[in-house]
């Protein structure tokens, strides 16, 4: 498959989701919040306005002047791409979207000739692996909502995506806050040192913008804190049994310093595997079948 590394232009920020069967994936609800998939342009401003508010307002992100006119968050990714969402029907009757993914499948992705994550990362041996592979992204959550039972219906959701598509590979940048990696330079070489993909899987970051992760050697780490101060998504990922990719990257735009995460479907553990039986019994909308696939929450 061919990618094309330039960058993406930013489109009309109003999109259709119109002639997608969403219907296999039946909205799953857990006390006030539920998750689904969006179906609608309303579904999807309402995604594109959250993640407006956490990237732009809240982490200092620099928008684009159509962003910044519209408040939402858009480029040319968001009308190919699937919209998880968790809604609340707490503060409003109605719904108010607090938590969001953005997923890409590889078959979808060739009809678009490319993957967000290939700006940054070459993915060539992400894309030659067996099976459908699937990018993640744009993750974010209301500052009110970033809990246990928010974070547990995202990942619950996307594990009944991964089955219904038979996902055998997830990957995607995962975000570190700030643009001086060397204020990071614990947690960059803890993820270079105990987490770094096998050759075969390792992405890497494009020369023009590679940022050697290796600040440490292994011995002068503390693995135990470097693990728990970690983000919070990166450290779902990593207690998944994550790898990342080799070099990391700058980001100005979003304010962040960026890795390539990389997560094989069949390396989940049985421990989360057990732990995504129970909690679907407690969100039954989500599919048992789908307990292939889950990570634990921020407050784990």
């Amino acid at each position: 498959m061919s990618i094309d590394t330039g960058a993406a232009p930013a489109l009309d920020p109003v999109i259709s989701v119109a002639g997608r069967d969403q219907s296999w994936f039946p909205e799953a609800r857990s006390g006030n919040l539920s998750v689904r998939l969006a179906v609608t342009p309303a579904d999807v401003a309402a995604v594109q306005g959250l993640r407006y508010r956490v990237f732009y307002d809240e982490m200092s992100a620099i928008p684009t002047a159509q962003m910044q006119a519209a408040r939402l968050d858009f480029d040319s990714f968001d009308p190919i791409c699937d919209h998880l969402i968790v809604t609340d029907y707490g503060l409003d009757p109605r719904g108010t979207v607090v938590g969001t993914y953005r997923v890409l499948r590889g078959s979808e992705a060739r009809r678009h000739g490319r993957f967000y994550t290939a700006d940054e990362f070459d993915i060539a041996k992400l894309l030659a692996t067996p099976g459908e592979v699937l990018e993640l992204g744009r993750s974010c959550v209301d500052h009110r909502f970033r809990n246990r039972p928010t974070m547990q219906l995202l990942w619950l959701g996307l594990a009944q995506y991964v089955y219904h598509f038979d996902i055998a590979l997830m990957f995607g940048c995962a975000s570190l806050p700030g643009v001086e990696p060397q204020r990071l330079a614990t947690s960059l070489s803890y993820l270079h040192h105990y987490h770094l993909a096998p050759p075969a899987l390792r992405p890497r970051a494009h020369d023009s913008r590679y940022v050697d992760m290796n600040y440490m050697p292994s011995d002068e780490i503390d693995s135990r804190a470097a693990l728990v101060a970690l983000p919070p998504l990166v450290k779902g990922y990593v207690r998944l049994g994550a790898f990342v990719g080799d070099g990391a990257v700058v980001d100005h735009q979003f304010n962040t310093t960026d890795v390539c995460v990389v997560v094989k479907t069949d390396l989940v553990t049985e421990r989360y595997a057990r732990h995504f039986e129970r909690r679907t019994r407690e969100a039954p909308g989500v599919a048992a079948a789908s307990a292939r696939l889950v990570a634990p929450s921020a407050g784990d």
